[in-house]
């Protein structure tokens, strides 16, 4: 499973482990600060968090085209820089007058940096592959590489919690998610009577006299949004890692830090330059175009887990989580049972026998520790609308080595699918995951009946239903994104790769911004089963366009 891949790998993996724990910390509570902070309804939290996740997935083109011209480690380390600035200034408590300003600018520092770091280092990676010795697991790689983004996503959700628990703690506060709603309703006025009645029995939990609303309502906000901000802060310190261990390990991807230009102009390197005429540099943009068009809309559904999945976590589902349930929101089970995962691969595939034994065992003791910390859980547990997004991040770790196993058995016997083949599954796949939400929602009030009288459900679902979903959508994201991006690297013609990884990005900085169509959709009235069936449909109608030019896009790869 690791064999075979150049150092620089783990690397450039590590220093993207520690930018993507800070960003996925910021983006588990970013909804929640805007809906606590500002008043903001689902519609405009989602507008704000839509218009966000486009320019970050778009500002990669910028990167792209300017390390085309300057080189690629010099915008990941201006981007590092960038990015600390943005998060810095979002992890400072300002008032009303200022925080919107400070907010905004926040977000498009944050953004910026985003787009020099994010795809420019992802291509170093897939120079790393284009020595003949390493080429052949190049995909096997890019798996790895995601992975790796993946474990430090998927301890960003709790510890975004803690942090907010922590501060709400100190202040005598517990989190409640309907709280900032209510409040936001009562001090403008327009809360209605089943909601002021639901309101007055939280303020008293919390301490308050029911005479004391406005105080209750203005100390609450504030204290939960300067939790927020403290959240926030995690991410300034995760890119202080990111950065020291690219810089450290520098001297094992220096030789991958070399674009077209550069290459010509060097006497010696390790990088190819492989030659393409016009034609086949068309053919081979074009094609990339044609995937792009199917990327979009999954990202358009796939990224709702930080928008209306949350929405779903918060209002429909159980707060509550008994039996084996309950191991999903230990995160120290989740790691032992991931770790496991490796340790068990590693002894099915060892060729020595003492190595098998001594895996075996470790294996076996990383399940009792996962096993006695499940036991030393409560009977029931309760759950916030957060954690849930530790799922995805667990499931990509838990199941990568699965994923590459697979494959790697299909190479063996010439039935692997190719790339395109493998994205079009993985739209097919992801229209499944949310056709498990539509089911989950039949009998559920929509939204805008349910925050009519106080934004809680009657009805909520087991926290199973989430849980399941964001499993069939790790699957469909194994198969589409690290695939996708090696895709990218693999075909685009060789002067204008970083131009290319920023036009993956920008076409995923599109499907970003679509996700607040789902948004305002949310709030219309229209059931929520419908909804969901609206990203099942659009997720079909994709895997049939790209199954429809399959042949033309395998033509392509096969010329790579």
């Amino acid at each position: 499973m690791f064999k075979g891949h150049p150092k620089g790998l783990y690397a450039l993996a590590l220093a993207n482990t520690g930018e993507r724990f800070g960003y996925y910390t910021m983006l588990a509570i970013f909804v929640l600060f805007l809906q606590a902070k500002f008043g903001y309804n689902e519609a405009q939290a989602g507008n704000i968090y839509g218009i966000f996740l486009g320019c970050v997935y778009f500002m990669p083109l910028i990167g792209g085209i300017l390390a085309d011209r300057f080189g690629y480690g010099k915008m990941v380390t201006a981007g590092i820089v960038v990015m600390f600035l943005g998060y810095f200034l979002l992890a400072f408590p300002l008032d009303n007058a200022m925080a919107k300003v400070g907010m905004f600018a926040a977000l498009a520092l944050v953004a910026m940096g985003t787009g020099l770091f994010k795809g420019n280092l992802q291509v170093m990676v897939g120079n790393l592959y284009d020595e003949a010795k390493y080429s052949a697991f190049r995909d096997n790689g890019f798996s790895l590489f995601y992975m790796a983004i993946n474990i430090g996503s998927m301890f960003a959700p709790i510890t975004a919690t803690k942090v907010t628990d922590l501060f709400l703690d100190k202040a005598g506060f517990s989190y409640v998610p309907q709280i900032p709603s209510l409040a936001h309703q009562y001090l403008d006025g327009n809360i209605s009577a089943d909601a002021l009645s639901k309101f007055e029995a939280l303020a008293v939990q919390q301490g308050y006299a029911i005479d004391n609303l406005s105080a209750f309502s203005n100390d609450y906000i504030n204290t939960l949004s300067k939790a927020y901000n403290y959240g926030f802060g995690v991410a300034c310190i995760s890119l202080v890692l990111s950065i020291a261990i690219y810089l450290c390990c520098r001297r094992w991807f220096k030789h991958a830090d070399v674009n077209t230009k550069q290459a010509k102009q060097m006497a010696h390197t390790t990088v190819y330059v492989e030659e393409l005429s016009r034609e086949q540099t068309r053919s081979r943009i074009m094609a990339l175009a044609l995937v792009f068009v199917v990327v979009i809309f999954f990202w358009m559904s796939f990224q709702q887990s930080g928008l209306c999945l949350t929405y779903f976590a918060r209002d429909y589902t159980a707060s509550t989580a008994s039996g084996f349930t309950r191991i999903g929101f230990n995160i120290w089970a989740l790691t032992l049972i991931a770790i496991s995962v490796y340790t068990l691969f590693s002894a099915l595939q060892s060729k020595v026998k003492k190595s098998k034994y001594i895996l075996g065992a470790v294996t076996l003791l990383l399940w009792a520790g996962a096993y006695a910390l499940y036991k030393g859980m409560d009977d029931v547990i309760n759950t916030l609308p957060q954690q849930f997004q530790q799922f995805n991040p667990f499931f990509v770790v838990a199941l990568t080595p699965v994923a590459m196993a697979v494959f790697s058995t299909l190479a063996k016997r010439g039935k692997e699918p190719s790339s395109p083949r493998k994205i079009g599954m993985g739209m097919v796949v992801a229209a499944m995951g949310f056709l498990i939400m539509a089911l989950a929602s039949v009998h559920l009030a929509s939204p805008a009946a349910l925050k009519s009288v106080g934004g809680v459900s009657d009805v909520l679902v087991p926290p199973n239903w989430l849980i399941s979903t964001y499993l069939v959508l790790t699957f469909a994201e194994l198969l589409l994104s690290p695939i996708g991006i090696s895709f990218v690297t693999k075909v685009a013609p060789p002067k204008y790769k970083g131009m290319m990884m920023g036009m993956w990005f920008c076409v995923t900085a599109i499907g970003n911004y679509l996700t607040s169509v789902i948004a305002r959709i949310w709030g219309t009235g229209m059931p929520l089963w419908m909804v969901w069936g609206v990203l099942v449909v659009l997720c079909l109608l994709s895997a049939v366009f790209i199954f429809a030019i399959m042949k033309r896009l395998e033509r392509v790869t096969q010329g790579c």
